[in-house]
């Protein structure tokens, strides 16, 4: 039983919750546990409504919510916007606004990012509504099936027009936030493709082969052409771009318990087409 469960992307601490509930894993009507071994016609029922409250602050902000169902959401995040809250934003954040949205609608739940995008980055974002579909989903975000498309703008033209950034990142000695291509970082692959370009910047397409902290922004800066705006890896310049030029564009993913095919687009940012036309 207890493998079905993991297979139907059951965390263990959700499963934990079933079974020490009245009734919560049945076969055939009949309480087991999860050591019980599982035959063939079988019918398998658990309660596994794992909805619990949050500690967040609920903070009464807009949000644009692209895509909803009973076990996730889709949001289109501005630019700005931290994710979680955090020092200097502790009231207004992603979670804060969503956990005030879950009140409105009646919906006892709490944060659950499946991936995060930086305060500066905008576009799109799949949070899930439970623990259960919060680890399906993650387990996924590596497959072929999770596809994550960002587009950025990047100083300078880079040479070739599409190639694959492979560098291990890793955290710099002086920061615990700047991180840097070393050779006993973890592995990090980049794809990206030149859109367009002009005499000063180039519109990148890239996806993700893996998720780690500033991912794109690091392996463009090792390229020789940092993102614009990019005050870690880059040259901060407010006049140009408030911020790193990177939008999370396209997302491609299955929903977990139904199998159900969705694909999102998120438009460039106004500050980024300016600086490309």
């Amino acid at each position: 039983m207890d493998a079905l469960l993991r297979s139907h992307g059951l965390s263990t601490s959700a499963i934990r919750r079933s079974k020490h509930r009245e009734r919560g894993l049945l076969v055939d009507g009949e309480d087991i546990y999860t050591s019980y071994l599982l035959h063939a016609g079988q019918t398998v029922a658990i309660l596994c409504d794992d909805r619990t409250g949050s500690d967040i602050v609920p903070f009464d902000g807009s949000v644009n919510i692209v895509y909803e169902d009973g076990d996730l959401l889709v949001v289109d995040k501005p630019a700005g916007l931290t994710v979680h809250p955090c020092a200097g934003n502790w009231e207004d954040s992603l979670g804060a606004r969503l956990v005030c949205y879950y009140q409105k609608i009646g919906l006892q739940a709490d944060f659950h990012p499946v991936h995060r995008l930086d305060k500066g980055t905008s576009g799109l974002m799949v949070v899930a509504k439970h623990p259960a579909a919060q680890h399906a989903l993650t387990a996924a975000l590596h497959d072929r099936g999770f596809l994550r498309e960002y587009l950025a703008v990047c100083e300078g033209l880079p040479s070739p027009a599409v190639g694959v950034v492979d560098a291990p990142l890793g955290r710099t000695e002086e920061s615990y936030i700047r991180q840097c291509v070393r050779p006993d970082g973890k592995p990090a692959r980049t794809h990206y493709e030149v859109v367009e370009h002009n005499a000063h910047f180039s519109l990148l397409r890239l996806r993700l082969e893996t998720g780690r902290t500033h991912q794109i922004r690091v392996h463009m800066a090792y390229l020789g052409h940092p993102l614009a705006g990019d005050f870690l890896y880059g040259t901060e310049d407010p006049d140009l771009i408030s911020r790193p030029a990177l939008h999370s564009h396209r997302l491609e993913l299955k929903q977990p318990f139904t199998g159900e095919e969705l694909s999102f687009t998120s438009p460039l940012p106004k500050d980024m087409t300016k600086l490309i036309r």
